[in-house]
């Protein structure tokens, strides 16, 4: 996967040039309906993970954004990405690929609407400032070639490398020692395997990227294409930060409501992706033409490492004071 993903760098770095947060904060005002579909429309390429979209979607909050729209953005745009597309398509195939972030378009208008209608601004959102604690930094970007290359292949590496890291771990162990059909005699394909996903996906904290490898390996170990695909939707789009955020930011019944869509879509979207698969009688594995040549996918997994070490490669502040470095 490593050239797809060092293509979908790029692509991202582009993207944040183009499609800043600020850009999108412009076009998501009062309304219902309207706001929603450009919330997720917004939100399914841009490349920002479970973290950094709590700042972006509270800032969305606090410049005018109603509910319903900064639902929508919140559960449209962990769940996929450039970066994460093309790897999906590098791993699993184009069906695969494809069905992903349309998912992930339904499901953040679906919540939207849901929390449009069911749970309408009653009061002003809170402008305290506090918006997360999260490491990674969505906004503040220069949009400038070099800051979106930066971006690109600095930033948005050293943001997922370490998740990415555990898991192609976890994936090769995974592939390695779990004997092939382990996970689909224990668990099936059925709705069973489907909320056990789920129950895992929500509270835990992955990004869209890194779980990719992992759900190429369940599925390699038996789990069906759908029930991977929960832990696809659940995973990013849900972790502990993001529900504690939500409710500060937005109360209760919204935090509530947020994650009773999110696990909804997420089964949904399962059960009609194996019937997609069962119906064409295919597999979720890569395409003939995505096979690179070994030179060229050796080649980028040696620059995938060296950039991931970089990104990670502890850099001393020179406007710090030296007593403090």
């Amino acid at each position: 996967m490593a050239p797809y993903l060092l293509f979908g760098f790029l692509a991202a770095g582009l993207l944040s040039v183009f499609l800043s947060p600020e850009v999108v904060e412009r076009h998501l005002g009062r309304g219902r309906v309207r706001p929603v579909l450009k919330a997720a429309l917004f939100g399914v390429p841009l490349p920002l993970c479970s973290c950094s979209v709590i700042p972006v979607a509270a800032s969305l909050r606090q410049h005018g954004a109603n509910r319903g729209a900064t639902v929508s953005f919140l559960i449209s745009t962990p769940q996929t990405g450039v970066d994460s597309i093309f790897v999906t398509y590098s791993l699993l195939g184009t069906v695969y690929a494809i069905f992903r972030p349309v998912a992930a378009f339904i499901s953040g208008v679906f919540g939207g609407l849901v929390v449009a209608h069911l749970d309408g601004d009653d009061e002003k959102p809170e402008t305290n400032g506090e918006q997360s604690t999260c490491c990674c930094h969505a906004k503040g970007q220069r949009k400038t070639l070099a800051a979106g290359l930066r971006h690109g292949f600095i930033t948005l590496p050293g943001d997922i490398a370490n998740a990415l890291i555990v898991g192609l771990i976890l994936a090769g162990l995974i592939t390695a020692l779990v004997p092939e059909d382990y996970f689909g005699s224990a668990l099936g394909g059925g709705m069973g395997a489907k909320f056990i996903m789920m129950l895992v996906g929500i509270p835990v904290y992955v990004c869209a990227t890194a779980t990719v490898p992992i759900a190429a390996a369940l599925i390699a170990t038996g789990i069906s294409p759908g029930a991977a695909l929960v832990f696809l939707m659940t995973g990013p789009a849900t972790n502990a930060a993001t529900i504690t955020t939500i409710w500060k930011v937005m109360g209760k019944r919204t935090t509530l409501l947020y994650v009773l869509v999110v696990g909804i879509s997420a089964l949904v979207a399962g059960i009609v992706l194996d019937r997609v698969y069962q119906t064409t009688g295919t597999i979720p594995l890569p395409s003939p033409h995505t096979m690179l040549p070994e030179g060229v996918r050796t080649a980028g997994a040696i620059a995938l490492l060296v950039l991931l070490a970089v990104a990670k490669w502890p850099r001393k502040n020179p406007a710090e004071p030296e007593e403090k470095r």
